[in-house]
């Protein structure tokens, strides 16, 4: 069987289609490498909600009181994270539920799952002191297992938050509420701001 050579006519042709295919390819890869399945203006709002959640808590006597509101602000930060992440997604036109941002949520939540239990039960225990260090180790470990598949600097973010959560959680209850606004609100602000300017959205 012999094999046809292309003929003269046919190179240019062929130079065009490589062309565009590296263009393709490349276009691909850097959409993947900026998609950093965080939130980068997100995570600025998140940190302004734990802010004046920070605030707000710091008036409640009542453990439960104290914890009740933390939650509510966790609901309304999570919303605001999940439709901001949405947003970025699709302005990189990368699938959520795909690549990068599959293989954060697979690795971010289920440290959040552990915290959730653990904070139910500390809370039966009236061991309140320990949930703020609990939360922020927590949080930080869900971002550095998440951070594996994204760009250096969310991992970065993950060990600022387990270094604030291994203090607070050996300080009161009073104490550990400003250590959540040092990490929910102070970390989330700076490095949110960090990716959106690096890394868009």
């Amino acid at each position: 069987m012999r094999h046809t050579r292309p003929s003269i006519g046919d190179i240019p042709t062929l130079h065009v289609h490589a062309m565009d295919e590296l263009r393709y390819i490349r276009s691909a890869m850097e959409r993947a490498g900026s998609f950093t399945a965080v939130p980068g203006w997100g995570g600025v709002l998140m940190g302004t909600v734990a802010l004046v959640t920070a605030v707000i808590a710091s008036w409640r006597s009542q453990p439960w009181a104290w914890v009740g509101i933390w939650l509510q602000a966790a609901v309304v930060a999570g919303g605001i994270g999940l439709w901001t992440l949405v947003r970025k997604a699709r302005a990189a036109k990368t699938p959520l539920l795909s690549g990068a941002g599959l293989r954060f949520f697979l690795s971010f939540c289920p440290p959040l799952l552990v915290g959730a239990l653990l904070t139910l039960r500390l809370c039966q225990a009236g061991v309140f002191h320990l949930i703020p260090g609990l939360w922020l180790l927590l949080y930080g470990t869900g971002v550095i297992t998440g951070g594996a598949f994204s760009v250096r600097i969310v991992p970065v973010m993950g060990l600022c938050f387990i270094g604030l959560g291994t203090v607070a959680l050996f300080n009161s209850l009073a104490v550990g509420n400003w250590f959540m606004a040092a990490g929910f609100g102070g970390l989330q602000i700076i490095f949110g701001a960090l990716i959106a300017r690096r890394f868009g959205g």
